[in-house]
C-alpha cells in the first residue's frame, strides 16, 4: 500500500498522504515518496497547481514516535544513537527528510496544502513548506517537540511569522487552532471543518487558471527573496539542533521515560509541564 497517493485531476495533481491508521505519521518511507509524488507532477506540463491532503482523521500527526522514540530495539533507534553520537551522522539523516519535505517548497507547481484535524511536530514541518494553507477552524498546529526532544527542521515558522510570534509558538510548544494561524499569519485561511474541501478547491480551480509558466515565475521571485534572508543555513543550524535535542540528557531521559511509561503518557508529561526532565522525574507542585 502506497504511503503516500497521487492523482491527476485536470489541472490539478491530488496528493495524499496516506497512513491514516497512524494519522499519517511520518516513517522513513513517507518523506521519499512525498518528493517522488512532487517530481512526478512538476514532470506533468498540463499540471498547474499541487494540492496536499492527509487521508483520515488528520493532516499529519508528525513523526511516528511509537517507531522513532518508544521503541527499544532494531531500526526504531535510528534518531538516537549510543553515545558518543555521530552529529553528523543524525544530519545527514535528518537533513535528507528536511529536503525531501522541502520539495514543496521548491515545486515549480504551487502547493496548497489542506489542514483537517491535527498538522503538528514533523507534520507542520510538511505543511509549511507549502505555498498556501487553508486550514479548518478547528485544526490544530504547532511544534510541541520544542518543548523537549526537538527543533523544527525546515525553520519555517519564522518566515512565515516573524521573530515575535515565531518565538511565542516554539518558546512554548504550545498548539494553536485554526482561527488562531489565520489571525496570526501562519496560514492563508481558516474555514468552518465543512468548508474546507469546497475553500481549497475554489483557491486551486483560481490559480489553476494562470499559465504555469507565470505560476512558476511568480513562485521563484517570492521564494527568491525568502531564501536571500538565508533560509538554507537557519535550515542547516536547526536540522543539527533537532539533533542535539534528542542526545542532550533531557532528550535521553526523556527517551528512557517513552520505553518506561509510553509514548502517549511521556508526551503527556511533556506538553503538561509537569516533568523535570534535567532532574528526570515528576514536578513537585509544592517545590
Amino acid at each position: 500500500m502506497p504511503k503516500v497517493l497521487y492523482e491527476r485531476d485536470g489541472r490539478i495533481a491530488r496528493i495524499t498522504l496516506n497512513r491514516p491508521e497512524v494519522l499519517n505519521a511520518i516513517d522513513d518511507d513517507l518523506p521519499r515518496e512525498l518528493e517522488a509524488a512532487v517530481e512526478r507532477a512538476n514532470g506533468d506540463a498540463d499540471i498547474h497547481v499541487i494540492v496536499l491532503s492527509g487521508a483520515g482523521r488528520a493532516f499529519c500527526a508528525g513523526y511516528d514516535m511509537s517507531y522513532y522514540a518508544q521503541a527499544t530495539g532494531g531500526d526504531g533507534n535510528a534518531v538516537t544513537q549510543s553515545m558518543p553520537w555521530d552529529p553528523m551522522k543524525d544530519y545527514a539523516f535528518m537533513s535528507r527528510n528536511t529536503e525531501r519535505f522541502m520539495s514543496l517548497w521548491r515545486s515549480h507547481k504551487p502547493v496548497v496544502a489542506k489542514v483537517h484535524g491535527f498538522a503538528v511536530a514533523g507534520g507542520s514541518d510538511i505543511a509549511l513548506c507549502a505555498d498556501l494553507v487553508v486550514m479548518a477552524e478547528d485544526a490544530e498546529i504547532g511544534y510541541m517537540p520544542a518543548r523537549i526532544w526537538g527543533c523544527p527542521t525546515t525553520a519555517m515558522w519564522v518566515y512565515r511569522l516573524g521573530a515575535e510570534q515565531a518565538k511565542r509558538m516554539l518558546l512554548t510548544g504550545d498548539k494553536i487552532n485554526g482561527a488562531e494561524a489565520q489571525r496570526i499569519g501562519l496560514v492563508c485561511k481558516a474555514v468552518a471543518a465543512t468548508e474546507l474541501d469546497a475553500e481549497t478547491e475554489r483557491l486551486a480551480e483560481r490559480m489553476a487558471t494562470v499559465p504555469v509558466n507565470q505560476l512558476m515565475m511568480q513562485k521563484l521571485v517570492i521564494n527568491q527573496a525568502i531564501e536571500a534572508m538565508g533560509l538554507k543555513q537557519t535550515q542547516m543550524f536547526a536540522t543539527v539542533f533537532d539533533g542535539i535535542t534528542r542526545h542532550s540528557p533531557e532528550g535521553i531521559n526523556f527517551k528512557q521515560r517513552s520505553e518506561e511509561v509510553g509514548w502517549k503518557q511521556a508526551v503527556e508529561e511533556r506538553d503538561s509541564g509537569t516533568y523535570d526532565w534535567t532532574a528526570n522525574r515528576p514536578i513537585n507542585p509544592r517545590g
